[in-house]
């Protein structure tokens, strides 16, 4: 059975598809859908104003020195409540709320002021490393108080 050319030729051109008509095809629906596609608005910016530092005519009261007092085992006390404990490398409980009492502080326009009361017994580590904490903390004020 011998093929000739001529009818190898024509069974390919039979199964080709032109692919102009389908490029301009594919365009078309791509301009009809960008077309019929809505436009969404963005959402508009809200304006609003976040509340800032009031500085008062009056000074306020507030406590300008806390006293910290470290037990026999190292862990630091203010106003009898217990922060860190004294198996932790840092103290950043303290530290967190010797920052809040420094900014408090400069609100206003007080010196923050900070005693450290070690026990008798405390080890010198512990009270290094409430230095440390106040040192964090960006206090400049730090007395020692012995009982």
């Amino acid at each position: 059975m011998a093929i000739s050319l001529d009818s190898a030729k024509s069974e390919r051109s039979i199964g080709e598809l032109p692919i102009a008509p389908m490029i301009d095809v594919v365009f078309l629906l791509l301009v009809y859908f960008m077309v019929s596609s809505s436009i969404q608005k963005q959402e508009a910016d809200i304006g609003f104003s976040l509340p800032a530092v009031v500085k008062s005519p009056e000074p306020i009261e507030f406590p300008d020195q806390q006293v910290i007092e470290i037990d026999g085992e190292g862990r630091p006390w203010v106003n009898g409540y217990g922060y860190d404990l004294p198996e932790s490398s840092r103290y950043s409980q303290l530290a967190t709320m010797l920052n809040r009492f420094r900014e408090g502080a400069e609100a206003t326009q007080a010196t923050a002021r900070v005693s450290i009361a070690p026990a008798p017994n405390t080890p010198h580590q512990m009270v290094v490393r409430v230095m440390d904490a106040c040192e964090t903390a960006g206090l400049k004020s730090v007395h020692f108080t012995i009982e």
